[in-house]
């Protein structure tokens, strides 16, 4: 089984760390050239065979002056080459699948007598493909593992910071045979997904597998971290054949065994130890075990072999599912059950089915019944907020205000919804909610942006009701969640169950609330204590992979046998990413392909220039990820400063129409040369030190801060763009707002003051140089957030009439704030543009659910 090494023992050597050029370096291709080009077309590009030949031919044009042509012909012979790359790709195999029931004698039914396909790799084989990637070497914990805060409280964050990774790797240490083994929990996941509707409904269902070790952030971010471990079989029947019991339960059972073989592979290792390489080039003893399984409460119906309408995690009936008596299913009691009761019995005093076991039964230290993973997407975002209380609002102002009324309400609200005014990452919504396919990132947006919409046409109730609604799901969706916010997500959801009476106290719901993907939310916390953040372990991801491994190969598939063109497309995409990581880890990626080139050419003498880092777009670059660590948030100007302007103050001011820009100046130079002034009223101007010199203008700047449960890079740091533009995308004047640093001793917006920035600027001063923003103050309408919403309401303002301006230093912006209006019960201006916004109203909402930051920096207003 191998020797221990050392703590500090260094990891073998993965390959020569200078580049070669020579046929055995880049075999199965014969340059860098080549390489590129696949890799482009075929996993970057995605290119067509006909765009690919193209291509070719283009390639040869170039050669034949030349006296040489290029290596391949046509498509196919780049294929053949790819096919021939010796890393990567586990090979897809394909079982053949047979009813073992009685057949009648007499024509059978066809789904009796065929054989259904069940395409399916090695899943070992996958698993220790993900493992080996160095890509994850930051991205992966060997050990499980407890976190604390600098409160002495638990933190949970990924799988294996979750007691279901603990308690597992203890009963693994205290086997003699397994002492000393790390510990791989297999997070696997399925789902149906239709490729095509208009041309026979095309579904096919995959399976997909992660290491738990892998962090959160590696699993979202998908490539090889999740990876399709097999495609199901599923039966086909004419209408009067599905209703059929015997249809329904083989239906059933071909679905269990054809999971139970494709984990399979993992069974003999999880009781005896397997050696895998690692990202960091270590080998290691590896015992597998089956982990939280992603999926919608249709699949966790039939992968826990309940009832439908049943929970799969207790035994709560379904007319009363958030009942305090119900307890926990386990897999022993399960068994139990089905062993000394009847079927009848089990179907209706426990919503069991006994006609199949579920496949988690046949491997080691797996109950499914505590293993189905929470899905935020399908039991919270989509499935609780939009299926459930925008639904229930809808009727509810249908119900109240009649037919006619009720649709301009509507359509008022949509309004509303369309006028928010712009924000880094918030998708706008034109038109309202009105259309038809909704994804679940439009829900996620609209999220957003409900909650001020509705306030004024529901209830108090109701809006408080939708309040504690996003306080649940913008905790439960945050990448790291403590006790404390353990306590919080429960307090929540007691105020969301108590809230919602409201529904049925105004007639939208009947006597109760008893729905499973709402009833799901009261088992969040344990799931978060078992698994970490449900964010890791989301149907989201299951859901993206499906574009990238199903929905585009069979847009590149010439659609007949797609299936097995799909395997290939995935198989070959697999080999170039591992060949593509095998040639970096030998420094043949470095530098661009021309420049890589003319290296080799000039000797190889030289290093390969890397290519140069990309400046940041002034115009189109909102907000994105960044790489780093987590450090302080920090801002700076746009890396341009905008052009067209004049350079001196006295015509600056007359440019940007601000005629006291020169006086606000003055003042805020006094106060940087004084900084410990405690002077009440401001000294008068003649005091101040007075500026007429240089003035750069800019149109935007940059802010920085750590936001790890938003879209963020590898350090959970996050780059706003905040935009100052008279002309943004030469169509409207844009002034963002911005959270401003007052008070360091205060949490949230007790310390802070929001202003909405005219002009970005800087100048020098002596021998220092000012970055400043000219602003407006908006101050708090009260001493603590509105009472329904839960939203601190600000108003701008006015000092004798005219707005109370003022010059501040950058630094002091913390980062954007989005406003949204407080719309009251008036409806709103069927021409008002949502550039328009902040101009049209006296009040403004802040918005604390604009993104998961803004959410937990307000979070101490509570």
């Amino acid at each position: 089984m191998g020797g221990y090494l050392d703590q500090d023992a260094p990891a073998p050597p993965t390959g020569p760390t200078a580049p070669a050029e020579t046929a055995e370096a880049w075999h199965p291709f014969q340059s860098r050239t080549e390489f590129d080009f696949a890799y482009h077309h075929y996993v970057k590009a995605e290119s067509s065979a006909s765009e690919i030949q193209t291509q070719l031919d283009f390639w040869s044009a170039i050669c034949a002056p030349l006296g040489s042509t290029p290596r391949w012909q046509n498509e196919k012979d780049m294929y053949r080459t790819i096919d021939k790359v010796q890393v990567g790709g586990v090979p897809w195999h394909v079982y053949k699948i047979r009813y073992q029931g009685p057949i009648p004698a007499n024509s059978p039914p066809k789904w009796m007598t065929q054989a259904y396909e069940l395409c399916v790799r090695d899943a070992r084989a996958v698993v220790h493909e993900q493992l080996r990637s160095s890509d994850f070497k930051d991205q992966i914990s060997y050990l499980p593992y407890r976190h604390f805060n600098h409160h002495g409280k638990r933190v949970f964050s990924n799988l294996m910071s979750g007691e279901w990774a603990w308690q597992q790797a203890n009963t693994i240490a205290e086997d003699p045979e397994t002492h000393g083994s790390m510990f791989v929990p297999i997070v696997a996941g399925s789902d149906k997904t239709t490729v095509s509707v208009a041309s026979g409904h095309q579904e096919y269902h995959p399976v997909y597998m992660s290491p738990g070790n892998l962090t959160n952030t590696a699993r979202r971010g998908h490539g090889s971290a999740v990876l399709p471990v097999a495609f199901l079989p599923i039966p086909r029947a004419k209408r009067r054949q599905r209703e059929k019991p015997e249809f329904k339960r083989f239906c059933r059972q071909l679905y269990h065994e054809a999971l139970r073989i494709t984990f399979a592979p993992l069974a003999a290792h999880m009781i005896t130890p397997d050696i895998v390489k690692c990202p960091d080039g270590h080998f290691r003893r590896a015992i597998y075990g089956l982990g939280p399984y992603i999926a919608d409460y249709p699949e966790q119906v039939w992968l826990s072999a309940v009832v439908s309408n049943w929970c799969p995690k207790c035994d709560a009936k379904p007319s009363d599912l958030d009942s305090p008596d119900a307890t926990r299913r386990s897999r022993e009691k399960t068994d139990a059950y089905c062993s000394r009761l009847e079927t009848k019995v089990l179907w209706t005093d426990f919503g069991i089915r006994d006609d199949y076991r579920p496949f988690m039964h046949s491997f080691p230290r797996a109950d499914i019944h505590q293993l189905l993973a929470p899905d935020l997407l399908h039991q919270v975002i989509k499935g609780t907020f939009k299926d459930h209380v925008v639904e229930w609002v809808n009727q509810y102002i249908l119900l109240e205000y009649g037919r006619v009324e009720g649709e301009a309400i509507i359509d008022d609200i949509d309004r509303r919804i369309s006028a928010v005014p712009p924000f880094p990452g918030l998708r706008r919504f034109p038109d309202g909610r009105d259309f038809h396919q909704w994804t679940g990132d439009d829900s996620k947006a609209l999220m957003k942006v409900y909650l001020p919409a509705i306030a004024g046409y529901v209830p108090s109730d109701m809006v408080k009701c939708l309040r504690a609604f996003l306080e649940f799901c913008y905790t439960a969706r945050r990448n790291s969640i403590s006790a404390d916010d353990l306590t919080r997500l429960q307090a929540s959801l007691d105020d969301f169950h108590h809230y919602r009476q409201v529904f049925i106290e105004t007639g939208v719901r009947m006597d109760t609330i008893s729905l499973p993907r709402q009833h799901a939310l009261s088992h969040y916390i344990r799931s978060i204590t078992l698994f970490g953040s449900p964010n890791g372990l989301c149907s989201s991801i299951t859901e993206s992979k499906h574009i990238v491994a199903v929905k585009k190969p069979w847009r590149r598939s010439s659609r007949y046998h797609a299936l097995s063109q799909m395997l290939t497309i995935n198989l070959r995409i697999d080999k170039l990413r591992a060949a593509r990581e095998v040639f970096a880890q030998r420094g043949m990626m470095e530098g661009t392909t021309a420049s890589y080139e003319h290296f080799i050419l000039s000797g190889g003498v030289p290093a390969p220039p890397a290519p140069p880092p990309q400046a940041e777009d002034p115009d189109d670059d909102d907000e994105s990820p960044i790489a780093g660590p987590k450090v302080l948030s920090s801002i700076e100007l746009a890396r341009r400063r905008a052009f067209g302007y004049p350079r001196y103050l006295a015509q600056v001011t007359d440019h940007v129409g601000h005629p006291r820009l020169p006086e606000l100046i003055q003042r805020f130079l006094y106060d940087q040369l004084n900084p410990n002034c405690s002077d009440d009223e401001p000294p008068p101007l003649h005091r101040c030190p007075t500026f007429s010199g240089r003035v750069d203008i800019f149109h935007s700047a940059v802010a920085r801060f750590w936001s790890p449960s938003d879209f963020s890079g590898i350090g959970g740091m996050r780059r706003e763009r905040i935009r100052s533009h008279p002309n943004w995308r030469g169509e409207y004047d844009r002034r963002d707002t911005v959270f401003i640093d007052t008070n360091a001793d205060e949490s949230g917006m007790r310390g802070m003051m929001v202003g909405r920035v005219f002009l970005f600027f800087s100048f020098k001063y002596d021998t220092t140089t000012y970055r400043c923003a000219l602003i407006q103050w908006m101050v708090p309408a009260g001493d603590r957030p509105d009472e329904d919403t839960g939203l601190w309401v600000v108003r701008p303002e006015f000092l004798n009439g005219r707005a109370n301006l003022a010059v501040i230093s950058l630094d002091s912006i913390s980062r954007a704030a989005h406003l949204i209006g407080t719309y009251g019960r008036a409806p709103i201006p069927e021409d008002l543009e949502f550039h328009q916004s902040l101009d049209a109203f006296r009040a403004f909402y802040v918005n604390r659910y604009v993104d998961h930051h803004s959410h937990e920096f307000l979070q101490g207003d509570e």
